[in-house]
């Protein structure tokens, strides 16, 4: 079966299913996504308007037996950074449009009648539009077990929330995991489900049917890829065993588990926002580690149980915890868990949420550690309140409602949990990337790296995680460059070099530079704020104070090098 894409009008409300271009057959995920808004999306639209455009691309080698490579990524011009936005997610759906032959698909247009909602439902005969009104308003929750009552058991969802209808900046695009069937991975950042929003699609439902993982050209070699690959991430240190929540008490070591709206760097609650609590609790409380994809060897996923043994939440990741929790003085990671399963319902990003709360609270309007009115004041997003809208738009324009001089911002989009103050090289990335402040762009934790190095090490990182980004692995399985090269040439049975993936990732970069660029978007959109310029942070007092013209050298082509190749992705 060959290639096909899928191309929604959400004006006429029709789909077109069209052969796929060859030319771009090396593309899939972030680097299909940069070309196809660079070549079809006006960069100087409205975000929320009927001119931007909403990709959903799998990545090439997403419906594989490749290990951990079903991603999906989702882009669209950003409500937040008013530049492109690639925003990336595990779950089934990217795998089951790969296996269907479906390598994208793209949205167009926006309907007239605002109230009304709709959905597209795909399977291996085409795809359709249907009137999807009687789940307006519906959290991602409520929204996928219905669905899941009206579809098959191998069906696959991509929604969005209240705040993705509300058109809310912050509003995240949710896909559904393997073993809960629940609306746990999301595309995040940027704002991409208030673009599905103004789009007035609620949701994307995906039938595999009996569809077959994709074959590769060369079947021997990328069966001998898998074995060796695998078995060499398996005997090694196994850095994602117990997910990313275990990062907390080295990045609280390292000034970077930001607290108080990053005022500081480390927190006083450390030990009872540790991950090590979560995975403890498995033998009293029920849960444990699972794969939020077919085919995942990483397992990085935590369901979490209460003490009461029922359900809270599935992968609450460092970022949650710290953002949610640290940022905002909450204590106590089981009621992180409560805040992560409302952002998922909802349909928020934790780390942009995260950020807005702890503005809010810095400007008096809620105390420290107020778990309780934290969770109200989620729900009031939901609800549309005033305040609720402020929170749901960001951390920027939820600062700029209340007056906070302290904005933890760079391009609009709220700054992560690794503080570019320690971490400079990463705020290299967070000034110079096409996404702004985004960790998944090129994240470097090395505290030690002397001025000099930053722009190299950031370029690299950026590099690498645009290629990781293109390919539909996870980042967490840590593959670099040569060990996509050597998936991709057996996958397309032709000789892919090195060189040529790492081309490609700079090709992806410049491509979302020039989007940035006809956007509106120039150098001096490339700092960061003055908070992170003039509050000291740990016992060395750091700042971050890397002169722009270092930094700028990061968006100037480095030669490779052996680390280009042989680094592994991180996110």
């Amino acid at each position: 079966m060959s290639d096909r894409m899928i191309r929604v009008n959400m004006t006429s409300q029709t789909c077109e299913v069209v052969p796929f271009p060859d030319e771009l057959r090396l593309l899939g995920g972030r680097a299909l996504s940069a070309r196809i808004l660079l070549d079809e999306c006006d960069a100087s639209c409205d975000p929320l308007g009927p001119d931007n455009v909403l990709v959903l691309a799998p990545g090439v080698l997403s419906g594989t037996a490749a290990p951990t490579s079903g991603r999906i990524s989702v882009g669209c011009k950003s409500p937040l950074t008013n530049g492109i936005k690639e925003a990336n997610a595990g779950g089934e759906p990217g795998q089951h449009l790969m296996k269907l032959g479906y390598r994208v698909i793209v949205v167009t247009g926006a309907p007239a009648d605002k109230d009304k909602r709709y959905a597209v439902e795909v399977d291996a005969d085409g795809a359709k539009v249907i009137d999807a009104t009687d789940t307006k308003g519906q959290w991602n929750y409520e929204l996928c077990d219905g669905l899941s009552k009206k579809h098959t058991d191998k069906a696959s969802f991509i929604s969005i929330g209240p705040a993705g209808e509300l058109q809310l900046k912050g509003a995240s695009v949710a896909c559904t995991d393997q073993d809960n069937r629940y609306p746990t991975r999301h595309a995040a950042r940027g704002g991409v489900g208030a673009v599905m929003g103004s789009k007035g699609l609620k949701y994307v439902a995906i039938e595999p049917g009996k569809a077959r993982v994709r074959q590769p050209e060369d079947k021997k070699q990328f069966g001998e890829i898998i074995k060796s690959y695998s078995k060499a991430y398996r005997d090694g240190p196994l850095m994602f065993k117990y997910g990313t929540s275990s990062v907390v008490p080295l990045a609280n070591q390292f000034n970077t588990f930001p607290t108080r709206n990053r005022i500081e760097g480390q927190s006083p609650d450390v030990e009872t926002l540790d991950g090590a609590n979560i995975v403890k609790s498995f033998e009293t409380n029920g849960g444990g580690m699972h794969n939020c994809m077919t085919g995942c060897i990483v397992q990085c996923s935590n369901v979490v149980h209460g003490a009461d043994g029922k359900y809270k939440t599935s992968a609450l990741e460092f970022e949650t915890i710290t953002m949610l929790g640290a940022n905002c003085g909450i204590a106590d990671v089981f009621d992180v868990a409560d805040l992560d399963k409302l952002c998922d319902d909802i349909g928020l990003d934790t780390i942009e949420t995260g950020a807005a709360v702890a503005v809010y609270m810095e400007a008096d309007k809620l105390d420290w550690g107020n778990v309780e009115g934290t969770k109200s004041l989620l729900k009031e997003i939901a609800e549309g309140t005033e305040a609720g809208r402020a929170i749901g738009d960001g951390a920027e324009a939820t600062g700029k409602k209340y007056g906070n001089k302290r904005i933890p911002t760079c391009k609009g989009q709220a700054i992560p949990a690794w503080d570019p103050r320690p971490l400079k090289a990463t705020g290299v990335t967070y000034a110079t990337s096409p996404m702004g402040a985004d960790h998944t762009a090129g994240l470097i934790v090395n505290p030690g790296l002397k001025p000099d190095e930053f722009p190299a090490a950031s370029q690299t990182a950026q590099i690498i995680n645009a290629v990781c980004d293109s390919s539909g692995f996870c980042q967490f399985l840590q593959p670099n460059i040569t060990n996509i090269a050597d998936f991709y040439s057996a996958y397309h049975g032709e000789t892919i070099t090195p060189e040529q993936m790492a081309d490609q990732g700079w090709q992806c970069l410049v491509d979302e530079w020039t989007f940035n660029e006809r956007a509106g978007l120039d150098e001096s959109d490339d700092v960061l704020p003055q908070c992170m310029l003039e509050d000291g942070i740990g016992p060395a007092n750091d700042v971050y104070d890397v002169d722009y013209e270092i930094a700028k050298q990061a968006k100037v082509k480095i030669p490779y090098t052996d680390a280009t190749f042989s680094s592994a992705a991180s996110g």
